[in-house]
């Protein structure tokens, strides 16, 4: 007998409603919501954080849409965190994870299997120049340690930069390089890593109104005439530092993300990173390009986020929306650089094993056959720019900023301070979201920036109802 179908409790004014979906889900007989909570307190990381007062318990997922234990529909504007890039459950996904699974799905790559050359040269045809050399691994923390290790065994060098306000990752090392005090333990650190002024053109020393390369810019008065003056500052910034903190000749490298995003959506002057990297160059470091989050499409304009930039890195980092959910992740490098890891044996059992790289061929698949990183840009940009009138209406609304479909709010008290707005009233307009069926994210050292990254397959009328929800729910807190 087939299970019953359950439609959804909640009910919304005409103006909130929900878009259409033809999914439903089945009523959901599995633990109970209470059952989850007690064995959350005895038999999980105590640690565990959740986004709301009440967590949120999923049982079903369908493209851009989640189901709760009650049947309640939820437009996932946040990705499983910035993760699910082509939509939840994608049919293409499953079918070929059965068939891998049906055939191979496990070896580790001491062996050959033709899931990894396949997805290898696929992945590397992907990118620019001579970054033709694959590495896999299985999440993102692992690919920015693998990196460091090969700065450092390429160039013989130590020292490393990367900004403040960055995520990179939680291992032991990279945890160094990343710069929130909510992911630092109170430890001693890695040595030899170094942090430097984020160019925040909203709330740093520099910035103005034509730094960024996003369809809406900072209210910000700019005195930019033709170049960035305000990259140029901040350039000069990193060069200090760089002559204060590492001993000469000896920088290894310098990460950083295209865009900010547990930082909280924070985008850099056009002209910053690729000055960045030509200083990086000239003494003899590596670039290295965290696309975790923002690559694959995401940003609209380019498949890789470094692209917007105008350069090429020496090492990229990708994870999250590489497997759509899959733990998976990667190093591109060139083969010259790759050759620094022939000093040892470098080994992953799991990366790039047959499932991992069955799925991540499908990703690729579904980004150009459903065209997800035009729909990105469209549905993105038109989405942006729709928020920045909400925040041209509610004074809580400091900044907007973004590229495609990576998109951030930062919520302040006043426009004038730019003090952040307390955890308190950011959190009520969280739970009011939820109430209303829309799930966002947040992020920032504050918590203040609600963060947008959901699957690349949402549409117009879903982005639409994404600017309904929140201007209810702000106006509620405003």
């Amino acid at each position: 007998m087939k299970n019953p179908i359950i439609l959804c409790s909640r009910c919304y004014s005409t103006k909130l409603q929900l878009p259409k979906c033809n999914v439903k889900a089945p009523v959901y007989k599995g633990m109970s919501y209470e059952e989850m909570v007690s064995i959350r307190k005895r038999n999980l990381n105590p640690t565990l954080s959740t986004l709301y007062r009440k967590p949120l318990a999923f049982y079903k997922g369908s493209k851009q849409w989640l189901f709760d234990l009650d049947g309640n529909r939820y437009l996932d504007m946040f990705g499983g965190i910035s993760t699910i890039s082509v939509g939840h459950c994608h049919p293409k996904i499953t079918k070929v994870l059965t068939e891998q699974s049906d055939t191979l799905g496990h070896v580790s790559n001491v062996y050959f299997h033709e899931k990894i050359h396949e997805y290898a040269k696929r992945l590397a045809d992907t990118m620019p120049g001579n970054l033709k050399c694959v590495y896999f691994v299985n999440s993102g923390s692992e690919a920015n340690d693998l990196a460091l290790l090969m700065a450092r065994a390429h160039t013989g060098k130590y020292d490393i930069f990367s900004l403040k306000n960055c995520y990179h990752g939680m291992t032991y090392q990279v945890m160094e390089m990343t710069s929130l005090s909510t992911y630092r333990f109170s430890v001693p650190g890695s040595p030899g890593i170094y942090k430097t002024t984020v160019p925040d053109v909203y709330k740093g020393v520099w910035g103005g109104s034509k730094c960024r390369d996003s369809p809406v810019q900072a209210n910000r008065k700019c005195s930019c005439m033709g170049i960035c003056e305000a990259g140029i500052k901040y350039i000069e910034e990193f060069k200090s530092d760089l002559n204060c903190m590492v001993s000469k000749n000896n920088l290894a490298g310098f990460w950083a993300e295209t865009i900010q995003g547990v930082g909280g959506i924070v985008q850099f002057p056009k002209n910053y990173i690729k000055g960045v990297y030509e200083v990086v160059k000239q003494n003899g470091g590596l670039f290295v390009a965290d696309e975790v989050q923002a690559g694959f499409g995401r940003t609209g304009d380019h498949f890789w986020g470094f692209e917007m930039h105008g350069i090429t890195p020496d090492i990229v980092t990708m994870a999250k929306g590489i497997g759509n959910g899959f733990p998976l992740a990667a190093v591109v490098t060139t083969p010259e650089i790759a050759q620094g890891l022939g000093k040892a044996t470098h080994f992953n059992t799991f990366g790039g094993n047959p499932l991992a790289c069955a799925v991540g061929i499908a990703v690729l698949d579904i980004i150009e056959e459903e065209k997800l990183q035009e729909n990105a840009k469209i549905v993105g940009t038109d989405l942006i720019l729709d928020l920045a009138k909400l925040r041209d209406k509610y004074e809580i609304i400091g900044d907007v900023r973004g590229k495609g479909l990576m998109i951030g709010i930062e919520l302040v008290e006043d426009k004038t301070s730019k003090k952040p707005l307390s955890p308190e009233r950011c959190m009520d307009i969280l739970e009011k979201c939820k109430e209303l069926g829309l799930v966002v994210g947040k992020g920032g050292s504050y918590g203040n920036i609600l963060r947008l990254s959901p699957p690349m397959c949402i549409t117009k009328e879903d982005a639409t109802f994404t600017v309904e929800v929140l201007d209810k729910a702000i106006s509620e807190i405003a």
